[in-house]
């Protein structure tokens, strides 16, 4: 049974669906928008990922490791920042499942009743309709990971570009950039993208024709970035982690 505390997980996600919706139908078609919806939209991501266990000594010594840890201060950070409406869409897909399911295993059991026994004496089956909600969701969870993934790094390089043309914060590049950094230790799909985007850029960077001065700096750059992160990109591309 679905506790207070639940719901409020889901009220937090709920409100960042409604908020985010609101917002990006503005952004799309160019149309203004109070910067209330991108604030209501991290407020929801706030309540939600603020929902955790009851902390103790040992959860708050691998807090900073903690997948929820890490978005919500990232929540935060874009709720007290000027706003970046790209920053919402890694938010609004999580959210997006989360409502699904949330919606699937609680509220739907309360208005549509359950299907016949799959064997005779056995326990009922959930509707059909959340059955399908549920193929979906199976279905679609790992792409929709994957184009989080890129999204996340499509963030960096927009704070990267507006740090310097003065539309966000010089400080964002490096908050995201150390968000980024613990992303690619503990989430496979932020790896493959990584190993993606390197590939794709060292493959134009390095076309015959160009300038020797392009590839020069992109070796440059990984070479940095290889040595800021911990370890060469090559180094970490096979190593595996799951991503909650």
């Amino acid at each position: 049974m679905a506790t207070t505390q639940h719901y409020l997980w889901a009220g937090g996600h709920f409100l960042l669906l409604l908020a985010a919706l609101r917002y990006f139908i503005a952004w799309f078609t160019f149309k203004t928008i109070s910067a209330w919806w991108y604030k209501a939209s991290f407020l929801g991501a706030l309540v939600s990922y603020a929902i955790n266990p009851q902390p103790n000594l040992t959860y708050l010594r691998k807090a900073m490791l903690d997948e929820n840890v890490q978005y919500f201060l990232l929540a935060f950070f874009w709720w007290t920042s000027k706003p970046v409406a790209v920053a919402l869409m890694p938010y609004f897909v999580f959210s997006l499942f989360h409502a699904l399911t949330f919606t699937r295993t609680t509220l739907m059991p309360q208005f549509l009743p359950p299907g016949p026994p799959a064997t005779a004496n056995g326990p009922p089956q959930p509707h059909p309709l959340a059955k399908r909600l549920q193929l979906w969701v199976k279905a679609n969870y790992d792409p929709a990971m994957r184009v989080v993934a890129f999204t996340e790094l499509l963030i960096f390089v927009r704070v990267v570009f507006g740090a310097i043309l003065f539309r966000n914060s010089l400080l964002a590049p490096l908050v995201y950039a150390h968000f980024l950094r613990q992303r690619y230790y503990h989430s496979a799909f932020t790896r493959d993208a990584v190993a993606l985007a390197d590939t794709r850029i060292s493959a134009i960077a390095n076309r015959p024709g160009l300038p020797p001065a392009i590839p020069m700096v992109w070796s440059r750059i990984r070479e940095f970035t290889g040595r800021w992160a911990g370890s060469v990109l090559e180094q970490q591309a096979g190593q595996g982690a799951r991503r909650e």
